[in-house]
C-alpha cells in the first residue's frame, strides 16, 4: 500500500457531518485519535511497566490506522496529498540534520 492509493481508497469511507468548513471534522478526529494513541501508551507504562506485548502492539496499530485515516482526510480537504506532506517533512528534517538543528524548539530552526 502506498500513500496515494490509501488516500484515494480512504475517501470511500469519509462520511462526516457538515459543520462549517469541511476540514473541521477530520481535524478534530485527528486530535482525538492521536490522544487515544497517547492514552494507550500511558496505560502501558502505568499498568504494564512499559512492556509492549503483541496485544498492545495490535491495539496501537489500530489506533495509528485511525490517525492515518483522519490525516488523509485533512490532507484531502486541504487539497494536499499525503505523498507531498511526507516528502516535505523529510526535506525539512534532512535540512535540520544537515544544519545540526535536529533538536531544539521552533518550526523555523
Amino acid at each position: 500500500m502506498d500513500f496515494h492509493t490509501y488516500q484515494i481508497l480512504s475517501r470511500r469511507t469519509a462520511k462526516y457531518p457538515a459543520i462549517g468548513h469541511p476540514v473541521i471534522y477530520p481535524t478534530l478526529g485527528l486530535a482525538n485519535e492521536a490522544g487515544e494513541v497517547a492514552g494507550k501508551v500511558k496505560k502501558i507504562f502505568r499498568d504494564k511497566g512499559g512492556l509492549i506485548g503483541e496485544a498492545e502492539r495490535q491495539a496501537l496499530k489500530g489506533e495509528l490506522g485511525d490517525v492515518l485515516w483522519y490525516l488523509a482526510q485533512v490532507c484531502t480537504e486541504l487539497g494536499l496529498s499525503l505523498d507531498e506532506v511526507a516528502e516535505q517533512n523529510l526535506e525539512k528534517l534532512a535540512s535540520r540534520l544537515e544544519r545540526n538543528q535536529i533538536g531544539g524548539e521552533g518550526d523555523e530552526r
